[in-house]
């Protein structure tokens, strides 16, 4: 059984909820078809594969008035949500000069925008925004790529790819792999540049129940002193430190449902999927350095404008090459989101396949993912905090508060 039907058999029962022309099993001889289809439109003069990546907007006014600025003027929020349901997806940009730095190989690909907006994706019977993303990755097969990433609420939705996967013709693939991987991978830096070993560090992972927050506490516990996950859910957040106390036997995991709990621990990680900031200053302890990797931000603005807190955004990452995005998605030029560098590298890896689907995602993908990036060149990006450059004299205030905070260095 191939990886794409191992994932898509996984949840057949997801096939109940799309509308009747969207069904389609994925036999095995279909997919080798697929594949052979596919290899034949790349050439001598073009060996790579190709990716499609779907974006949507989080802010409605902002991220509409990047494409259609005339639009963004028009409409008040409340249209701009009303009509993004009966928006076709949109071609945003082409993509080019991803170059490989240990082959010198260069992959191309697609931007794409599902015009949902982050409201509709919360509030929309699901099967209408399935039916939605279904449409966006058309979009993706009519232009001829070989592999789609979902990005934000797009790889969050249902079943987290599961559903989309098994109606599409391309292998489909939520990025959340690399978002681990750089989200950890952030962590250890900060706790390097701080100079204060992991393994004295309390580290609190909120939205612990989440696809990515649970593998982002999965690969913590062995290296952190003390495991703090936070979550709303207490079923599900009892099932995720059993499944880490079983792993890992000699980690210290406690599970809650109490934001005030977060006063303990010295790196907190925003992973949730909500839609409005779900962290205050009151939550924290002064000397606490946030890691916001959620999309829409788990950190609330007022974070922004107190000296005591660090708030870094995470899952940014660099794109080796000269690299044209040809749209502006609101980040600095050569830099990515990881779950979109996720699409990259395995177009470089020509791992056509659907590398990350569902809720469940073992940390050993996403340390392999990890390995891939810095083959081909893929780093972390240089640090940045509400969308912003962090200063030495951002960090020259906030490192007394961490003195008082964090444990001293090792002697």
């Amino acid at each position: 059984m191939s990886n794409r039907q191992s994932a898509v058999s996984s949840q057949q029962s997801a096939d109940s909820r799309l509308p009747t022309a969207d069904r389609r099993p994925l036999t095995a001889t279909a997919d080798r078809r697929l594949r052979t289809a596919h290899s034949a439109l790349r050439t001598a003069d073009n060996p790579m594969a190709t990716f499609a990546f779907i974006v949507h907007p989080i802010d409605p006014k902002q991220d509409v008035a990047r494409k259609f600025p005339w639009l963004a003027r028009l409409l008040p929020v409340r249209l701009i949500h009303f009509f993004s349901t009966y928006f076709p997806p949109v071609v945003l940009s082409r993509v080019r000069g991803v170059v490989s730095e240990a082959t010198g190989q260069e992959v191309t690909g697609w931007l794409l925008a599902c015009p949902l907006t982050a409201h509709q994706f919360r509030h929309l019977p699901l099967k209408r925004v399935y039916a939605k993303i279904i449409q966006t990755g058309r979009l993706a097969e009519r232009l001829g790529a070989d592999i789609l990433g979902l990005g934000a609420f797009t790889s969050a939705v249902g079943d987290a790819g599961v559903t989309v996967a098994q109606a599409l013709n391309i292998p489909v693939t939520t990025g959340d792999s690399c978002t681990v991987a750089a989200t950890v991978a952030l962590v250890e830096d900060v706790a390097r540049r701080f100079e204060r070993p992991l393994h004295r560090l309390t580290v609190a992972v909120v939205g612990a129940t989440g696809a990515i927050g649970r593998a982002v506490a999965r690969m913590l516990a062995p290296r952190a002193a003390r495991l703090l996950l936070l979550s709303r859910h207490r079923r599900s957040l009892a099932q995720v430190q059993q499944q880490i106390e079983k792993e890992t036997p000699q980690a210290t995991v406690e599970a809650t449902v109490e934001k005030t709990r977060l006063r303990q621990a010295h790196i907190v990680v925003g992973v949730t999927s909500a839609v409005y900031a779900v962290l205050k200053p009151y939550h924290l302890h002064p000397g606490t350095v946030v890691i916001d990797t959620a999309i829409p931000r788990d950190a609330s603005a007022g974070l922004a404008r107190r000296p005591e807190f660090l708030v870094l955004d995470g899952g940014l990452m660099t794109v080796p090459g000269p690299v044209d995005f040809g749209f502006n998605f609101g980040l600095p030029r050569k830099m990515a989101y990881a779950c979109m560098v996720e699409t990259m590298i395995l177009a470089l890896e020509n791992r056509l396949e659907c590398y990350t689907l569902g809720k469940d995602i073992p940390p050993q993908k996403a340390a392999q993912m990890w390995q891939w990036a810095e083959k081909h060149g893929f780093r972390l990006a240089p640090w940045r905090s509400f969308g912003r450059p962090v200063r030495q004299a951002q960090l020259e205030q906030f490192r007394p508060y961490l003195e008082a905070h964090w444990p001293g260095p090792e002697p």
